[in-house]
């Protein structure tokens, strides 16, 4: 293993991984700090967290203990795998797990980039953009636990911990002065340092330029050039992909725009099941097995069972119940049935939402998952072997197109490149 990378959820981790894969890295996703040694055959492996939106010392702890197991089992370069739409609170968990890391490893600073144009989001002049919107007029402002009102990643990150922030501008990337600038920055004493990014382009500098760094922090896209640092190519991790051809299941927890539309338009042909807080406020149990019933009932037409609504919904019901404890309850519920459909049949599990695929696939074994091919962009297939095996998709609430449920149950059942 070379590269190691620490994800602090489940779809971002698949993100990264797809990333690294479609690259040249033989890439494995792992759920959660492995047990066991690293197999012998991978470039890079990714560590699935459910960090985000806990207490950040658990968080930092967590972190900690994967970057070690990473470099006990041979990775030379650590990356830290945030969301592209940066989410954290002011108190962290970002700023709090990246200061830990530099300390842990012992090096002089870490980049900071969110940047994903492939899906919108951008970082210019230190702000995040998503499409044409800044960060905090994006709908993000709206997030159920890490509401983002500030686009000024230095600023929100300054919040976070108290490491210097710097920030390399895009006229810098792009003039050749990289390398002079991180220098400059490490004798100025700053030890995070945001870079701006509007393309691929510039990510893949900022890749590069990261050769000799031992961590890096940012979304997927910064690792598009980090295996070409250690002379692996695009193609050199390539196969067939194997699905797990069988019942089909799609589970929803996200409350974004993107992944409200996508529920719509999947809701027209497919049977739904419609979970709301008060249901889950009596009786989990009794919910879980009235909700079995349902999929089992509808096993041939790949049924969805969702919890996404308005943002206005989800506030007064955080508000009625308390927003830690009903996100907790939503979570468990989605664990439960996963894992009561697994051993009813379905071998197709798609998951919207960060927080959901998480506790799903935390659930559904320990893996390691294989990469498969890209279903959206940011969204690979993956094979969790078993008994039984498994096709996951881990979709981040913001990602994918209209009918993304729809692709994802072609692309699972296999035969694809």
């Amino acid at each position: 293993m070379r590269i190691g990378v620490i994800g602090d959820d489940f779809t971002g981790s698949s993100d990264v991984a797809n990333t690294l894969a479609k690259a040249g890295a033989r890439t494995l996703q792992y759920i959660g700090t492995p047990r066991h040694p690293a197999q012998p055959d991978i470039d890079a492996a990714v560590i699935s967290l459910k960090t985000r939106s806990i207490a950040a010392d658990d968080a930092v702890a967590q972190s900690i203990a994967a970057c070690r197991w990473l470099r006990a089992n041979g990775a030379e370069q650590v990356v830290f795998k945030y969301c592209s739409t940066f989410d954290s609170t002011p108190q962290g968990n970002i700023g709090p797990v990246a200061a830990a890391l530099l300390d842990e490893l012992e090096a002089p600073l870490a980049l900071v980039c969110p940047a994903f144009p492939a899906n919108g989001r951008t970082v210019y002049r230190g702000h995040l953009f998503v499409w044409d919107k800044l960060l905090n007029e994006s709908g993000m402002e709206n997030h159920p636990l890490t509401p983002m009102t500030d686009p000024d990643i230095r600023r929100w990150l300054a919040r976070q911990t108290e490491l210097k922030v710097g920030h390399i501008s895009l006229p810098t990337i792009r003039s050749h002065a990289l390398g002079k600038a991180v220098a400059a920055a490490e004798a100025a004493g700053e030890r995070l340092i945001v870079a701006d990014a509007i393309l691929d382009d510039d990510l893949l500098t900022l890749g590069r330029a990261a050769a000799c760094h031992r961590l890096v922090t940012g979304g997927s896209g910064i690792a598009m050039a980090l295996p070409g640092n250690f002379d692996m190519r695009p193609g050199s991790a390539s196969g067939s992909f194997q699905g797990a051809p069988g019942p089909a299941l799609v589970l929803s927890g996200s409350c974004s725009a993107a992944t409200r539309r996508q529920v719509a338009i999947y809701r027209e042909e497919h049977p739904s099941l419609e979970l709301n807080a008060e249901a889950l406020s009596k009786d989990g149990h009794d919910v879980v097995e009235r909700s079995l019933a349902f999929i089992e009932k509808h096993k041939d037409a790949a049924p969805l069972v969702f919890s996404s609504a308005d943002p206005a919904v989800v506030s007064a019901a955080q508000a009625r119940y308390g927003a830690s404890d009903l996100a907790g309850r939503f979570e468990n519920f989605f664990a439960s049935l996963a894992t009561q459909a697994m051993v009813s049949g379905f071998r197709r599990i798609i998951v919207a939402g960060g927080e959901t695929s998480g506790a799903v696939a935390s659930a559904l074994g320990q893996g390691p998952m294989r990469i498969g091919p890209e279903i959206d962009t940011g969204v690979p297939a993956l094979v969790l072997d078993g008994p039984p095996r498994l096709s996951l998709a881990l979709k981040s609430g913001n990602f994918g197109a209209d009918d993304f449920f729809e692709r994802a149950l072609s692309m699972l059942e296999g035969g694809h490149r």
